[in-house]
């Protein structure tokens, strides 16, 4: 009987796979380069060396695309090769002072923490809801209730803390419906979500009419100050950027870590990812899954009420019908796209955050490209979802009701 054995490589022999992927890895890096090389502190004039750059990180990324291995990374190298071309041009085609203004870094820092605030705070009441097992399509509608009534409670208490209380309490209160119905009427958890949303839609333009009528809510409302650091906020670009920041920005921020810590290195978090992941197996050992369900459902609509009462009482300073604008959808997205990890979401949000930034300010120069950028959350989520940066698993009872025996 012969025995035959697989010799390993030797040192100085190259493994194929990992040097396509230390191969796309680098046409990756490349096709970000082709764009920044058009943006300032380099500012190139032409856009040749972008376009050539471009071609090169897409055409290794298709002979990447050959490797079954690395199809994701080729694809993804493939589509940002190309991307980074018209991008390239449109730069280019600008005057060298409004490709100044818009990309002023410190300012596109400070403009985009404002467009993640909402969305991180949306995205880790989510990360909440879906690892105890429940999809909470709802989270826009949560976030309108922290809008109406952050704003109502500020009016009549004349502060913003107590306002953004009311404002929590509300999102909670409207969070424990749908949990009503998903946990222990077993309903559909995605029709739940939406007619939750659509009760929030129009319980909040219902009573924003009652109560200011046609002439809105006041201009003189108590609004979430910003923090200024010390010692930082004269500093030269960080002062700029992250000196005088909100401080319900810095409480979402903060949120990450704890949040983390709690899901994964704490017994309380592991036992609501089991009531997500094996809910009558964590019934087996005594845990209570309906009550853990509730809690999280709850205080995933305490979270993202909270990102409503930002936008309101942070951003705009008032109250409209749906301002949202479907960020509650998105900060949804950015649960998936962070694969239900908060550190992963809060990369996602910052990254929706940014691009949302930059499409505002591109608006006043190229109205095109700023509509390209406002898209890019949406493309990406898409890539995100079709598994191109790498297979997102939702916890395994996600979306699956709960039936005790």
């Amino acid at each position: 009987m012969t025995v035959t054995a697989e010799i390993p490589p030797t040192s100085g022999e190259a493994n194929p796979a990992v040097t396509t992927k230390r191969v796309g890895m680098v046409a990756l890096v490349l096709s970000i380069v082709a764009w920044i090389l058009t943006l300032p502190p380099v500012m190139a004039r032409t856009a040749v060396p972008s376009v050539v750059i471009g071609l090169i990180a897409a055409l290794v990324g298709v002979v990447v695309l050959r490797d079954p291995k690395h199809r994701r990374l080729g694809a993804v190298t493939v589509f940002l090769g190309l991307v980074a071309i018209p991008l390239a041009l449109a730069m280019t085609n600008q005057s060298a002072a409004n490709v100044r203004e818009v990309f002023t870094w410190s300012a596109v820092i400070a403009s985009g923490l404002t467009f993640t605030t909402p969305l991180l705070f949306g995205a880790l009441g989510g990360i909440i809801s879906e690892r105890s097992g429940v999809v909470n399509i709802a989270l826009d509608g949560m976030m309108l209730m922290g809008c109406y009534f952050g704003i109502y409670g500020a009016n009549i208490t004349n502060s913003w803390v107590l306002g953004a209380l009311i404002g929590m309490v509300s999102g909670g209160l409207l969070a424990l419906v749908h949990a009503y119905f998903s946990i222990h009427l077993r309903a559909n958890q995605v029709v739940s979500g939406y007619a939750i949303n659509f009760l929030a839609y129009g319980l909040t333009g219902y009573l924003f009419v009652a109560h200011y009528g046609d002439n809105g809510t006041p201009g003189t409302l108590p609004e979430v100050p910003n923090v200024t650091l010390p010692g930082i906020d004269h500093v030269a670009f960080f002062g700029d950027a992250i000196g005088h920041t909100n401080v319900l920005t810095w409480v979402g921020l903060l949120l990450v870590p704890v949040i983390w810590w709690f899901l994964f290195r704490t017994r309380a978090g592991l036992r609501l990812r089991a009531v997500g992941e094996q809910p009558r197996a964590a019934s087996t050992v005594g845990l209570k899954v309906m009550t853990t369900r509730y809690t999280a459902v709850v205080t995933s609509g305490v979270l993202a009420a909270l990102g409503g009462v930002y936008l309101a009482d942070g951003f705009d300073g008032s109250f409209n019908f749906q301002m949202t604008d479907g960020r509650g959808f998105i900060a949804l997205a950015a649960v998936i796209f962070g694969k239900w990890n908060p550190v992963g979401a809060l990369g996602a949000t910052l990254l929706f955050g940014f691009s949302s930034s930059l499409a505002y300010r591109l608006q006043t120069f190229s109205p095109t490209l700023g509509t390209l950028f406002q898209a890019l959350p949406y493309v990406l989520t898409l890539v995100a979802v079709a598994g191109l940066i790498g297979r997102s698993r939702p916890p395994a009872a996600s979306g699956i009701p709960y039936v005790k025996e």
